[in-house]
Order: structure tokens, then C-alpha cells, then sequence
């Protein structure tokens, strides 16, 4: 996402604070991720932070990671539910040391009292 001075908008991702549109939008700037992994590893050189991780990536895209990667990420956050095991994912993950946490653990049908996901979007109907 594009930098926008917290100043001017917060949250700065979504683009209808100060311009409301019927269907709004967020700014992108294209930033390779190798970029991005190495200014977090920068955090971490500096003491800031201890630990870096990474969300909502598959086997392809870690192994890309651990490529270039001086920190390696010490924890992935992906959807992992009776119904999206993700077992080839896990065991990646446990051949690499890095940590394995789960989000929608009780599946989609838990979008359903968010108002994230309609019936027909739920594998449990």
C-alpha cells in the first residue's frame, strides 16, 4: 500500500475518508516483497522488534523468501480449519522452524456473524 501520512488519513489504506466514493478504493505502490522483508530484517538488526513473520503466504512463496531471507520468519498465519487443513503447508513449515498459526479456525461459517460471508459462501450449508 501507498504511505499516506497518518496526518491526512487514518486508516491510510482505504482511499473515502476524505473522498467518500460509492465503492472505495486503496492506493498501491508496487514494492517487491523482497524489498519489504528487508526493511523488517532492518527492525530487527536494530533491535526494534524481535521476531518477523509473515501472513497469508503458500509453499512457493516461502520457499521464494527463504531465498534472500537473512532473518527467516519465525511464525506464518494462514486459515487452517477442519476444512482447510493445509497439510502440505504445515509440514513446509515444520521442515523450515517457522511457527504455524491458524485465523478462521472454526472455518467460514464463522465470516457468517461478521456479516463477512453470506450461506452460499459457507462450507458448512
Amino acid at each position: 500500500m501507498k504511505f499516506v501520512p497518518f496526518e491526512q488519513r487514518y486508516p491510510p489504506g482505504w482511499n473515502y475518508h476524505d473522498d467518500p466514493q460509492e465503492q472505495p478504493d486503496m492506493l498501491e505502490d508496487s514494492v517487491p516483497f523482497s524489498e519489504t522483508w528487508a526493511e523488517m530484517e532492518k527492525l530487527v538488526a536494530e533491535g526494534l522488534v524481535k521476531n518477523i513473520g509473515v501472513c497469508n503466504m503458500g509453499t512457493s512463496m516461502l520457499r521464494d523468501l527463504l531465498n534472500y531471507a537473512k532473518v527467516k520468519p519465525s511464525v506464518l498465519q494462514v486459515e487452517i480449519h477442519p476444512y482447510n487443513t493445509q497439510e502440505k503447508l504445515l509440514k513446509f513449515c515444520r521442515m523450515n522452524g517457522i511457527a504455524v498459526t491458524a485465523f478462521s479456525s472454526f472455518g467460514a461459517g464463522s465470516y457468517l456473524e461478521l456479516g463477512m460471508a453470506t450461506k452460499e459462501e459457507s462450507v458448512f450449508c
